[in-house]
């Protein structure tokens, strides 16, 4: 067996005024339980340093720029990654990057269990929209304030293993999963702020956005025969809801640990990724059974097109 003891570490709201000190605090009480459960791998939700900010319409970039990162680890964030680095345990941890030439992305890292950074991933498929949007119940203005990834979803051996990361919105769209399982992934990491209410269509509630959450990570383990261990920022900030729903999913696309709350709680599981060989070696084995010729217009056009009638 090729176990990794996986944490999931679901964090509850963070609140505007919330400052970096506390809520790495909160990180590290998380990270000890996990140490305690015996865990080699931590993960962290998306934005994990803040509240989710792209709820918030900004026109001042300097306003915008004080829920970025500048360096990771940086003065506020250090402490954590010591503890880590102490108690042996590799970190996916997701944050806002601000970059030496001025880009903005929505950024996840992995570190080893020895504390060195070994990937970065940043978000591809941002939701929401750019400009202030009447018609929408509250905002989601991810498009305005992150550029596109422009990493792809390169993948990483580390905890004896083929590990890969996607954030939040990248896990309802096949191609993130199968672009990683590609490459033999065997471990994805997601990070997730996902609004208990769908701000287009407010009958679409906490209970149907749990069920796409689901459906998405699930379908996404089994067709690819890959754990995947997606974790929530949950819970009611500054008067918006986001819902819970942190995840570990075995390669036969079965939940195996979830969160029961929307705070800062850790799922633990020891995940075998020797799991990971029958799915990729029967059904799934893609060099037997993958039809490339087929497929043109994945990669050919982004809009669907229905024929003239």
């Amino acid at each position: 067996m090729r176990e990794v003891v996986t944490a999931a570490l679901q964090m509850g709201p963070i609140q505007k005024a919330d400052s970096r000190k506390d809520v790495v605090e909160r990180m590290i009480v998380l990270l000890d339980q996990a140490k305690a459960a015996g865990a080699t791998l931590a993960v962290f939700p998306e934005l994990a340093f803040t509240t989710f900010f792209p709820r918030w319409y900004m026109e001042d970039q300097a306003e915008v720029d004080q829920w970025f990162e500048t360096a990771i680890p940086g003065n506020e964030t250090a402490p954590l990654f010591k503890r880590a680095r102490e108690h042996g345990i590799g970190l996916n941890v997701g944050y806002a990057e601000l970059t030496p030439e001025g880009r903005h992305f929505n950024t996840s890292i992995l570190t080893s269990p020895q504390g060195e950074i070994i990937g970065k991933y940043r978000k591809i498929h941002l939701p929401g929209h750019a400009e202030y949007d009447t018609e929408r119940a509250f905002q989601h203005l991810e498009k305005r304030y992150f550029e596109p990834g422009d990493l792809g979803f390169p993948v990483w051996r580390s905890q004896g293993g083929v590990m890969g990361m996607c954030i939040c919105n990248d896990r309802r769209w096949p191609e993130t999963y199968r672009v990683l399982g590609l490459q033999g992934v065997e471990m994805v990491m997601l990070g997730f702020n996902t609004p208990s209410v769908n701000s287009q269509m407010s009958s679409e509630g906490p209970e149907d956005r749990l069920f796409h959450h689901r459906l998405s990570v699930q379908a996404g383990a089994y067709q690819n025969a890959t754990w995947v261990v997606a974790v929530a920022k949950a819970g009611v900030e500054d008067g918006h809801p986001l819902i819970g729903g942190s995840l570990i999913v075995d390669p036969n696309g079965k939940i195996v640990a979830e969160s029961t709350t929307e705070e800062d709680e850790m799922l633990v599981h020891a995940c075998d990724l020797d799991l990971c060989t029958f799915g990729k070696e029967t059904i799934f084995d893609f060099k037997r059974h993958r039809r490339i010729e087929h497929y043109g217009l994945i990669t050919s056009q982004t809009g669907a097109v229905a024929p003239n009638e």
